[in-house]
């Protein structure tokens, strides 16, 4: 059986390589911060390992119980780390509250009242504590679906307090005499060594989490307009082929907007492609405040955009166009100086089951209407309002009956 001190070194040279490790993701994603807590959690208990080694030296349980304390405020930082993932508020205060209360604790039944039973029994309630408080966050489902990262962190937690809450009762009970940090025998390596083997893994379901993050980030930016914030073509054709899959079997239809800025050209010959930008950026966020919370804005190219209607018919369709146009005229027309102001045309279509499950239908169907609406005079909207039960080729649609609205 390997002994304590060589265990503790093991210890100390993991928990060194781990915050090396989150010290490089902190570095490469500075807002990354739940980073920076899992760092300075594990460079903490490299810290607090090192100085439990002093017992080697020194005949005092007085490095025990600094690296206990240490060690302590080291599982806080890392129960901290778990809620910035999660985008929750941290409190210092709390894990001052907790570090303080543990020494506090310790230092009287090491000082004042000498009872290694109650000593054993406050430094696992303070190693146990922050790691209970984290396993809802981790067991939670984000977006609609869980980490297997936090699956795996919240499994490795779950352990660690199991094994703490053992060594409390192994010691309240007279067969567990010896069973703790102030002695070397064999139950204190394999404890120290099982332990050391979880902690690895719970960084590493850290670890995991982090990838997962970042992955989602990067695919999320890969379905943004980087100019406006929205949705991209991309992202809106990916959402049309679920939506027309949805109302394929279930028959409830939905509603499509293209709208195009009017002379956007000229916004951009005249007061340059910075100006040009500005308009597509404040029209985004007119368009936004008419729009429902399922509504789905996107940018598909340029001048041009699309709105998305889950269950919406095209009356309903027709409505959220005139809504857009009248909060733009009414911009407009506040216009002063220097001001720009913007002027749209919106085309109007909702699937029908001669669409089917191709979005490039609905999206021509739309576009036929966006182009009357231009002929119209612009500034206006249309509906496509074809002729009943039309056979729509894949390859071309029929003329199909369009009405203006102003």
């Amino acid at each position: 059986m390997l002994s304590v001190p060589t265990l503790w070194t093991a210890y100390v040279i993991n928990f060194l390589a781990l915050g090396l490790v989150w010290a490089y993701v902190t570095r490469s994603y500075p807002k990354f911060e739940a980073a920076r807590f899992w760092t300075g959690s594990a460079l903490t208990a490299a810290a607090g390992a090192a100085l439990a080694m002093l017992r080697m030296f020194v005949d005092s349980l007085l490095p025990l119980l600094a690296a206990a304390t240490i060690l302590i405020f080291a599982a806080c930082l890392a129960a901290m780390g778990v809620k910035r993932f999660y985008d929750r508020p941290v409190s210092w205060r709390g894990t001052a509250l907790i570090t303080g209360l543990s020494f506090a604790g310790l230092t009287f039944f090491l000082v004042g009242y000498d009872s290694t039973a109650m000593r054993v029994f406050i430094y696992s309630l303070g190693q146990c504590l922050p790691f209970a408080l984290t396993l809802r966050l981790l067991l939670s489902r984000q977006h609609g679906r869980s980490s297997p990262g936090a699956r795996l962190a919240a499994t490795v937690a779950t352990l660690i307090i199991a094994i703490y809450v053992i060594r409390v009762a192994v010691n309240l009970l007279p067969v567990g005499a010896g069973f703790s940090f102030t002695q070397f025998t064999p139950s204190q390596s394999a404890l120290v060594l099982v332990l050391m083997f979880l902690s690895m893994v719970w960084n590493f379901g850290c670890l995991l989490m982090a990838m997962d993050r970042l992955r989602n980030e990067v695919a999320d930016l890969a379905l943004l307009d980087d100019l406006t914030g929205v949705g991209n073509r991309r992202h809106l054709l990916q959402r049309l082929t679920e939506e027309c899959a949805r109302s394929e079997r279930s028959g409830e239809p939905f509603a499509l907007l293209v709208i195009d800025l009017d002379g956007f050209k000229a916004v951009n010959d005249t007061h340059g492609h910075a100006a040009g930008d500005s308009c597509l950026q404040h029209f985004t966020l007119m368009a936004q405040t008419r729009l429902r919370p399922s509504d789905m804005l996107a940018r598909t190219g340029g001048d041009e955009f699309c709105v998305m209607l889950p269950a919406s018919t095209l009356r309903e369709g027709a409505m959220i166009a005139r809504r857009i146009l009248d909060v733009c005229r009414e911009d407009a027309e506040a216009c002063v100086g220097g001001d720009i102001p913007i002027a749209l045309s919106i085309g109007v279509a909702q699937w029908s089951r001669e669409i089917g499950m191709f979005p490039d239908r609905l999206m021509a169907a739309a576009d036929h209407a966006l182009y009357a609406a231009k002929k119209d005079g612009k500034n206006c909207h249309a509906v496509y309002d074809p002729a009943p039960s039309p056979e729509i080729a894949a390859e071309a649609l029929p003329n199909p009956a369009l009405r203006k609205r102003a």
